[in-house]
């Protein structure tokens, strides 16, 4: 039976706590984690590690409560999915009755790569529907851009107040609506540059080919490794599903590869794609998932000319 605001509620209980000190976050947090371990909930903190710090010297000594480290967590938005549905998995086999997670994205994603953790946000609203799930997505105002907080808005059905109220943000958007929005990517700084490959119509073996032979010891090579799966995938897609014709561009640094891949088509129809695996991958579904899964920054970008997807690998934080 599940407790607190979320009692009779069913799926996923989903809030944002929209902070500016210390002590609002504790007024907030302590009652959310002790009324979860006083119910006998599984209760996580995933939070960065001053809110970790901030949470834990609070908490009475002895409580029940886990703590993950939330750079871990949130390396990728696929990674931090599987890893919450693989945990909310085991909770519920163990009898739990609802699980309460407060969570932090680090801010370093509010930069360059906010794009996709704001549909990571925006999806999680459905991929965590089928557990008795609430759980609270703590954002400190002092630090949080006003246009992350915009789609944190659009992205959590309610805010958590200080005062104990639960209130509606009143603009929140169906997954399905919001994740369909044509929003532009910021151009990676490269993209202003001519770039070093550029191949039309390319087989996914000579796409391959061609990260590697653009590599030269810039990445690790499990990075290499990674690039070159998550660019062969999404040529294979393109080339499949996409309208020719298909145009692959890559750019290197000295810190990153950037690879774009454009066709004239609509993009994946599935509003998920990237972030959850589709079917058997006959419609792209698991190609675009595993690359999510590979590469440091994905962004999907539709217009009038068609469909681009740019995936980066290594320092995906450059200021755009």
């Amino acid at each position: 039976m599940r407790t607190g605001a979320a009692a009779g509620h069913v799926g996923y209980f989903h809030e944002a706590i929209l902070y500016d000190s210390d002590d609002h976050l504790l007024a907030v947090v302590l009652p959310f984690l002790l009324g979860g371990v006083e119910a006998g909930e599984p209760t996580v903190v995933g939070l960065g590690g001053r809110g970790a710090e901030v949470v834990r010297r609070a908490l009475p000594t002895g409580a029940e409560v886990t703590f993950l480290s939330g750079a871990d967590v949130y390396s990728r938005p696929t990674a931090a999915i599987r890893a919450y549905r693989e945990m909310l998995t085991g909770h519920v086999a163990a009898g739990a009755t609802q699980i309460r997670i407060v969570g932090e994205l680090p801010p370093v994603v509010f930069g360059a790569t906010w794009d996709w953790w704001a549909r990571y946000e925006s999806a999680i609203n459905h991929a965590y529907d089928d557990f008795p799930l609430w759980s609270m997505c703590a954002y400190d105002r002092r630090v949080t851009p006003p246009h992350v907080l915009t789609d944190v808005t659009r992205t959590h059905p309610r805010i958590a107040r200080p005062d104990g109220s639960h209130e509606p943000t009143g603009v929140y958007t169906d997954p399905a609506s919001y994740l369909a929005e044509c929003r532009p990517a910021p151009l990676d700084p490269l993209q202003h540059t001519a770039p070093v490959v550029e191949l039309v119509d390319p087989t996914p073996a000579r796409a391959r080919e061609a990260v590697r032979a653009a590599d030269a010891g810039l990445l690790p090579p499990d990075g290499v490794d990674d690039l070159v799966m998550a660019v062969s995938e999404v040529v294979c897609n393109a080339l499949r599903h996409g309208t020719p014709p298909v145009r692959m561009r890559l750019w290197c640094a000295s810190d990153r590869i950037v690879v774009a891949v454009h066709d004239r088509g609509p993009g994946p129809k599935d509003p998920y794609a990237g972030l959850l695996p589709a079917g058997d991958g006959t419609e792209g579904g698991l190609g675009l998932w595993i690359s999510h899964q590979s590469c440091d920054h994905v962004t999907h970008h539709r217009d009038a000319d068609g469909f681009t997807i740019r995936l980066t690998a290594g320092n995906a934080h450059v200021p755009v």
